[in-house]
Formats: C-alpha cells, sequence, structure tokens
C-alpha cells in the first residue's frame, strides 16, 4: 500500500509588487492517450473521438466488444489500463453448472458485468490473452487476477499456479505459485501474476494464467471477475 504523508512548509509574507499585464497564454493541448482513436472503434456503445467530455469517458472506463467484456480506461498519467472480464477468459468447465456458476457484479453504480464462481473443482485452470500493442510504450505494467473467496472454501491448502508469457517467447515465462487460502473473505481482492514493460519494437500478444490440476484436490469457494492489466502500483 501507498501512503501520503504531509509536508508543511512556512512562506514568508512579501511586498506587494505592482501588478503586471500578462500576456495571453495558449494552453498546451493534451496529449491523446497510445492507440486511442484505434481503442475507441470497439467501444460500446460508440464514443465519438471528437466528443467535448471524453477525456472524462476515458477516466471512468469505456467498455469495448465484445459486448461488457473488456473495459478501457487511462490513469491520471494517460497510460492505458484494461480489463478483461471473467467472460472474456478461457475457464475450463465454466459452461457446466456443475462446476462454475455466472452470477452479475457491479462495476460502477450503474454498470454490472458478468463474474464467475467456482462451485466444485478439482482442474482448475484460468488462462487469458491480450494484444501489448495498445499499452502504453515504455510503462511498467503488471498483471493481476481479480478474485474473491467465500466461505464455505475448502482445497486452497495446495497453492496455485501463475504464469506470463511475454510476446514472441524472448524472455523466459514468469512463474511463481501462490496460496489463497489467506486471503480475505467476501472481498475483491488483486493476485499479481507478473509485470513487464511492453515495447513497440516487440508488441505482441501476452498469455496469463491461473491453474492447479496435479493436488487431486477439490477446491470451491472461489469467485473470479477478471484479469486487470495496468500501470504497477
Amino acid at each position: 500500500m501507498v501512503s501520503n504523508q504531509e509536508s508543511k512548509y512556512l512562506i514568508p509574507v512579501q511586498k506587494e509588487a505592482s501588478p503586471v499585464t500578462a500576456l495571453p497564454m495558449k494552453a498546451s493541448p493534451v496529449k491523446s492517450p497510445h492507440n486511442c482513436e484505434s481503442i475507441l472503434r470497439d467501444a460500446d456503445p460508440p464514443i465519438s473521438v471528437s466528443s467535448v467530455n471524453r477525456s472524462e469517458k476515458l477516466r471512468s472506463g469505456v467498455f469495448l466488444k465484445p459486448t461488457k467484456q473488456i473495459k478501457y480506461w487511462v490513469d491520471e498519467r494517460n497510460s492505458n489500463c484494461f480489463m478483461l472480464f471473467a467472460k472474456n477468459l478461457s475457464i475450463t468447465w465454466s459452461d457446466d453448472v456443475n462446476y462454475w456458476t455466472w452470477f452479475t457484479d457491479k462495476e460502477s453504480p450503474n454498470e454490472t458485468v458478468e463474474a464467475v464462481g467456482l462451485k466444485n473443482v478439482c482442474w482448475l485452470d484460468i488462462t487469458g490473452k491480450f494484444d501489448t500493442r495498445n499499452l502504453t510504450p515504455g510503462i511498467a505494467y503488471e498483471v493481476v487476477f481479480k478474485v474473491k473467496l467465500e466461505d464455505p472454501a475448502y482445497g486452497w491448502d495446495t497453492p496455485v499456479n501463475l504464469k506470463l508469457v511475454l510476446p514472441n517467447g524472448k524472455e523466459q515465462p514468469q512463474e511463481q505459485k501462490v496460496s489463497l487460502r489467506e486471503l480475505p473473505r467476501y472481498k475483491w481482492v488483486d493476485v499479481r501474476v507478473g509485470e513487464f514493460v511492453p515495447e513497440k519494437s516487440a508488441a505482441g500478444e501476452i498469455t496469463f494464467s491461473m491453474y492447479e490440476h496435479e493436488a487431486g484436490v477439490w477446491k470451491k469457494g472461489l469467485s473470479l471477475k477478471g484479469v486487470a492489466i495496468r500501470p504497477k502500483q
């Protein structure tokens, strides 16, 4: 967590100077986010590139096609951020009501998305893909799963595997094991898969996954909202 520290300064009172007539200055144009026009072609509902409130919409987030499966927004540094919701991911057996159940989750006061809850599986396998061409070059990004545990939850004594494969296989995959057992209950939390810095010269598709299918242990109580790809926090 990042903590904010206040610094206080005493500024001496100075003699008021005579007013000076200032020449009007031109406001510097705000630079458009990387590939913004191209990204917004998939906005759903459509957004005009010349819209007067486009900047406000980009801050709050815009859904992209397929409908409500991807959300795009811009952070305070004008860097692109994305959320791939559960429907946009490949989840083994997610279409079988015996193993997973889909439910509606509130994304904002006026928007809902589909999340998925694990009923009972011993083979956990969640995978997604994303094209880094729409990420802001030179910015350190992180890939995080948005998950939640609700009781009764069991089967999480065995750590899950997390894996991030970068474009073109130029680097070794980032792999780690993470225990979900101690996650706080009933709230969405971030589980980081890995991090990287996208470059124009090495743009391509990344793949990321959460899986565990060797222990043969049945698992229950995990919900998945999606995967966020955003500047490292």
